[in-house]
């Protein structure tokens, strides 16, 4: 898994681990995944930590061939690296643009590339691209990370399509879930007209995202590919109080 070290990433590996699945667990920052390892293994389950930048294609290709030799097969992948935050179109350069569209975008689609023969090797597998409400909701100052993670959902279903039956390809899109990211823009006035807007009147957490993640790696989910789960306490529109 990618992005694994903070937030939703380390919340769907903790969540993976409690299930009984050994996790291969990657991000850039080595203290934060050595401490994920850590609840992980308290689990009783194998963590074999894979620090790399998957904005770098060497590392990026060493991941899966990593992951092989240290665990012995892969069945899961979650593309979870990525984010950005908003934008002014009239302030963003097309190469700006250009740059959240790759770091969303590129690193799920190469690695999915590189996955799947490892997972067909093994009998089949599970991608779960994370991508966002923002991909649907109309909403301002998003128009780069929007349009990314819309690219990032289309992805899934073109690659639902290519790697059938034995490859499963779905995503999450998560609303505003609670993270460190989120919490520094979260003030209780902010949070409060947040929580207003939204039908089960509260917002995500990362633990709800990674009981998604757990259906869609499992066979619970056997009969399903190429779908987004919309994970966004059923708000039909953006709830940000801009």
């Amino acid at each position: 898994m990618t992005g694994a070290g903070r937030g939703i990433g380390r919340a769907i590996a903790i969540a993976l681990a409690a299930a009984g699945a050994d996790v291969a667990i990657a991000s850039r920052t080595r203290t934060d995944l050595d401490s994920l390892a850590r609840e992980i293994q308290g689990h009783g389950r194998r963590a074999l930590v894979l620090a790399c930048d998957v904005g770098k294609t060497t590392d990026l290709e060493s991941l899966v061939p990593r992951c092989v030799e240290g665990l012995g097969r892969l069945d899961v992948l979650i593309n979870n690296a990525g984010g950005a935050g908003s934008n002014d179109p009239l302030r963003t350069t097309p190469e700006q643009f250009l740059k959240t569209l790759e770091w969303n975008v590129l690193p799920a689609f190469a690695l999915t590339r590189l996955a799947v023969p490892a997972m067909r090797a093994t009998g089949g597998g599970s991608v779960i691209n994370i991508t966002s409400a923002a991909a649907r909701y109309a909403q301002r100052s998003f128009s780069s990370y929007g349009t990314a993670k819309a690219a990032l959902t289309q992805l899934t279903r073109l690659l639902a399509q290519d790697f059938a039956p034995h490859i499963r390809v779905n995503a999450i899109a998560p609303g505003p879930v609670v993270t460190e990211a989120l919490g520094k823009y979260l003030t209780p006035e902010v949070r409060a007209a947040m929580e207003k807007r939204t039908p089960l009147a509260r917002l995500g957490t990362v633990e709800d995202v990674a009981a998604a993640a757990l259906y869609l790696a499992t066979p619970a989910s056997s009969w399903m590919t190429g779908k987004t789960l919309e994970l966004d306490g059923g708000a039909e529109a953006t709830v940000w109080p801009l």
